[in-house]
């Protein structure tokens, strides 16, 4: 049963009505004291409650009554239903137990996908044992081929993605660079429901503020002056399926804006085309950032933040997992006998041992790298420690104490400006291989660019 609070009667029936139509029972209360009592005789399965009930409308009914019902029954989900502008009220009562929001007026589709939403996650778990599974039994249950180990911490993280990925719940994965976001996304999109559909990929730090609509919404001919053919967006090519968006805290904070709408509304409008269309999607995040430490700083939306983080999942670095380094190894190297017609490459104990030691701190992706060259270049079937050791050495690139300044002598800015403006001068205005050089994303980049006020109108 369904408990709808509002003191508007037209909403109640409406919610009544759309959620007897999906099948569920429901009932109503008009204020914070019918609605107590209701869940007195009864503690309800979700509650779908407004946050104001008074002409003051500042949500502070809302708020406590949000605490009461949480404080008697604290395993129930609530829903808070609240105006656009009021979304900062939304966001506190996230803070206060609140499982999601929905804004006024309320998309139909977008409201029943996070009713059964939060049902679903409210279930307990059918499977009594479930944080016991081994990696065998997860990979009987589950489709994790991609993802290689075997660590505590890597069967914790895939425990809880199976246990999430038959919901459409939104999901922010956390991790340092290389550990294997993408793959997780892409676990979670192959044991849903929506396996079927497609699984989009977008790197929102490659992406520049003046090219974000159209990139994500699409546009029509003639939207403006370079759209001389019609172009379909991300959003749309991950209809009924799975969007993956990378590096999110690369967004800049009118694109956030935009996005926001969209994953609160599942709305979206085509540039050149006025006319809504609706989406049916799941929405996956990734960061290598604090966005918590962003959202204090001013610098991420606090909004956009808890509507990506229904669920977060936080990827271990390879350090913390060192046991799977032999695994990974092996894995690479499979892959690359089969790549490179090598059927006898083999990895010594002693070179295993030796990686496992490394401090990688580009992760799973430093050690796929550094496999693959050292197979090249050493052209050895059997690979030593010696073979990995040359390699290594040659591809990290060491700073020289003498050629930095001395501590205090120049802030982090200004060292960064400086590094930007020689690398600029180095190859001659060329953004992409600047980028290149500098290990960030050209979105990253032209951000940096317009932060340091570093003329680039000659680039490339």
């Amino acid at each position: 049963m369904i408990l709808i609070v509002d003191d508007d009667v037209a909403v109640r029936a409406s919610l009544s009505l759309l959620l007897k139509q999906a099948g569920f029972a429901t009932t109503q209360a008009n204020g914070p004291e019918e609605a107590l009592h209701a869940v007195a005789r009864q503690v309800p399965q979700l509650v779908l409650m407004d946050m104001n009930f008074s002409m003051e409308t500042t949500g502070e009914d809302g708020l406590q009554l949000l605490g009461q019902i949480k404080q008697r029954c604290p395993a129930v989900p609530v829903i808070l239903i609240t105006g656009w502008g009021s979304i900062n009220l939304a966001v506190e009562g996230l803070k206060g137990g609140a499982a999601d929001f929905i804004t006024k007026p309320w998309n139909n589709d977008a409201l029943l996908q996070s009713v059964k939403t939060a049902l679903e996650l409210a279930k307990p778990s059918a499977e009594t044992s479930f944080e016991k599974l081994t990696r065998k039994q997860l990979d009987d249950q589950y489709d994790f081929s991609m993802i290689v180990g075997e660590d505590p911490g890597l069967l914790q993280v895939l425990r809880n993605i199976g246990q999430i990925s038959a919901t459409d719940a939104s999901v922010l994965i956390e991790g340092d660079s290389g550990t294997g976001k993408e793959l997780i996304a892409e676990a979670i999109h192959k044991n849903s429901h929506r396996r079927k559909a497609p699984f989009v990929k977008v790197n929102l730090g490659g992406i520049s503020a003046s090219l974000f609509e159209s990139e994500m919404f699409g546009h029509r001919r003639g939207a403006f002056t370079d759209a001389k053919t019609d172009r379909v967006g991300r959003f749309e090519m991950a209809n009924k399926g799975t969007i993956f968006l990378d590096e999110i805290g690369e967004l800049d904070m009118g694109s956030q804006v935009k996005l926001l709408r969209v994953l609160q509304d599942r709305t979206y409008e085509v540039l050149g085309d006025s006319r809504s269309r609706n989406l049916d999607i799941r929405v996956i995040c990734a960061t290598n950032r604090n966005l918590q430490e962003m959202v204090a700083e001013g610098k991420f939306r606090e909004d956009l933040y808890y509507r990506i983080n229904l669920i977060t999942v936080k990827l271990p670095a390879l350090r913390e997992r060192a046991q799977d380094i032999p695994r990974l190894v092996q894995h690479f190297v499979n892959n690359l006998k089969v790549t490179y017609h090598k059927q006898a490459l083999q990895v010594s104990n002693k070179a295993l041992k030796w990686l496992r030691e490394q401090p990688l701190p580009g992760n799973i992706r430093e050690l796929k790298n550094l496999v693959e060259r050292t197979v090249l270049v050493s052209g050895k079937s059997l690979l030593d420690v010696e073979d990995f050791q040359n390699q290594l050495q040659g591809g990290s690139r060491k700073l020289d104490e003498k050629l930095l300044p001395s501590v205090g002598a120049m802030t982090l800015d200004e060292l960064e400006a400086n590094m930007i403006k020689k690398s600029m001068a180095y190859y001659s205005n060329n953004v992409s291989k600047v980028a290149k050089a500098l290990g960030v994303s050209r979105g990253s980049l032209y951000r940096r660019l317009e932060k340091f006020n570093i003329p680039y109108d000659a680039a490339e």
